[in-house]
């Protein structure tokens, strides 16, 4: 895997792909703005000038002068405190985005942290030191970065290439001393949207994934139910504007050329059903969210969102508070990008009923080989249920939360880390039900052999899963089938035609 060099700004595909295991190295140029960012908080330092989190206390002790010789304690006990993370912890890709988005905003040279630091965090994603971060706890960003610092002072818990070890042994192995932090570094390590930018970065791959096989799927589906494909017609289509619908709208016409399956249906009803006949629509809809979801990600990955932010030079520094760590927008767009994904697995769900339904798909009742001795996926479509009606309910936003905070200095809260792992929590959902659609989509298939030949570009499908699943006769227990369905589309994508 190519390592990934940051210049001014990474992206949400650099993120996901450190996630994935990329190293992550700085330009001379991006080296040389934290560099100079630490010099200017050290003036700061020397001069005695107020500043938020240098020489004051954080939230609603901004008022609180901190001497000189407690600077470099509070930068310690604000790791400490903020570290009240709790519940499962997130996995080594989800702290690796983290890791790299915390890296980039350090990077723009308005933090103040000292090289030192960005270094052992690098050296952290090289050597496969991931820091324990427990998933829940942060109404905006504070505690998951709390936990990754805690490693960096020699504190907390880690695995060390899938070894779980102590923070200090951690870095005894690593040949690293634990860092002793200076004035304004605790805030800069808890403080930025590194967390919801990271999080959300690694839910845009997936959901670019999910959505390239909800697409693919959704072909499988529409040539075994023998659907109208008149209805997916470029000039039709483009009589609604829409890039998402212009995209879907090609996929499906690619992989249902040439089928006989399709030609032997033509005209054998005026429509189908709205599940099935307005995939472009309701897909569409989802890429086009994506595209404007990754432009979000993006725009917070190339912005400063540290609080306060320094800027000036060494000579005349300067030192503002602001509300860059804050971000509705960000909160907004995750959410917005749960719903199009629950929207595309409850339609999902829906193609799965009228696959396994025989008062309309013409096949055998729930795809069973022997009906009334076999059940088939009778059940797995309850499955699918269950799960599109968990997402209707992870769909409320979690910007709109609120709450109150650090006795009211902190009055608004816009929730994009909750927003974050809520989306993932969506994408979970989704592509099981996506899984439980391709082997039922398969099933399907089985049953039309006689009939007509399928299109080459479902059949592609059709042999990625037949590799790896036969055709269930009640034989073995159906749950195991499904996770391997869904596995399938969490490792590769759709094969190509």
């Amino acid at each position: 895997m190519q390592d990934i060099v940051l210049e001014t700004a990474l992206d949400w595909r650099a993120v996901a792909a450190v996630a994935d295991g990329a190293a992550l190295s700085l330009s001379d140029s991006a080296r040389q703005r934290v560099e100079t960012a630490s010099r200017i908080v050290a003036a700061i330092v020397e001069s005695g000038a107020r500043a938020y989190g240098v020489n004051t206390g954080v939230g609603a002790l901004a008022d609180t002068v901190v001497d000189r010789p407690s600077q470099s304690r509070l930068s310690r006990n604000i790791i400490l405190s903020h570290a009240c993370g709790i519940g499962p912890l997130l996995d080594a890709r989800a702290v690796r985005a983290i890791i790299a988005a915390q890296i980039a905003n350090f990077s723009h040279g308005h933090s103040g942290v000292r090289p030192v630091i960005v270094e052992t965090l690098q050296a952290f994603l090289r050597e496969d030191c991931i820091p324990e971060v427990p998933a829940k706890g942060s109404a905006g960003y504070l505690s998951h970065n709390a936990h990754i610092a805690l490693v960096l002072i020699g504190e907390g818990r880690a695995r060390l290439k899938g070894r779980p070890t102590s923070g200090a042994e951690a870095l005894k192995t690593l040949g690293i001393e634990p860092l002793v932090l200076q004035a304004k570094e605790g805030l800069s390590l808890v403080n930025g949207t590194a967390c919801s930018t990271g999080l959300g970065s690694l839910a845009l791959a997936r959901a670019e994934r999910f959505l390239e096989w909800a697409d693919a799927i959704a072909a499988l589906t529409i040539e075994a139910l023998g659907c109208q494909a008149a209805a997916f017609d470029g000039p039709v289509l483009a009589l609604r504007k829409s890039k998402g619908i212009a995209k879907v709208g090609r996929v499906l016409r690619e992989r249902l050329a040439g089928s006989g399956l399709i030609e032997a249906a033509k005209g054998a009803r005026t429509q189908d059903a709205l599940s099935l006949r307005s995939v472009p629509h309701a897909h569409g809809a989802g890429w086009d969210v994506f595209d404007f979801v990754g432009s979000i990600v993006d725009q917070e990955l190339a912005s400063v969102t540290d609080n306060p932010a320094v800027s000036g030079t060494p000579e005349a520094p300067l030192v503002s508070s602001e509300a860059h760590a804050v971000a509705p927008g960000l909160g907004q767009a995750l959410d917005s990008l749960s719903v199009a994904v629950s929207q595309i697995s409850a339609m999902s769900e829906r193609r799965i009923d009228r696959l396994v339904n025989p008062l309309v798909s013409g096949l055998p009742a729930f795809l069973a080989t022997d009906p009334g001795a076999g059940s088939g996926f009778m059940i797995a479509q309850y499955t699918a249920a269950a799960l599109a009606a968990e997402n209707r309910r992870l769909g409320a936003p979690a910007s709109l939360d609120g709450g109150v905070t650090s006795a009211l200095q902190e009055d608004f809260l816009a929730h994009p880390t909750a927003a974050a792992n809520k989306l993932l929590a969506v994408i979970d959902n989704a592509e099981q039900i996506l899984g439980i659609e391709f082997a039922a989509a398969a099933q399907a298939q089985d049953f039309k052999v006689a009939v007509a030949p399928r299109a080459k570009g479902t059949d592609a499908l059709y042999r990625h899963i037949r590799a790896v699943l036969p055709t269930y006769a009640d034989d073995r227990p159906l749950g195991w089938d499904l996770e391997k369905a869904r596995d399938l589309l969490r490792r590769t994508p759709p094969p190509g035609i």
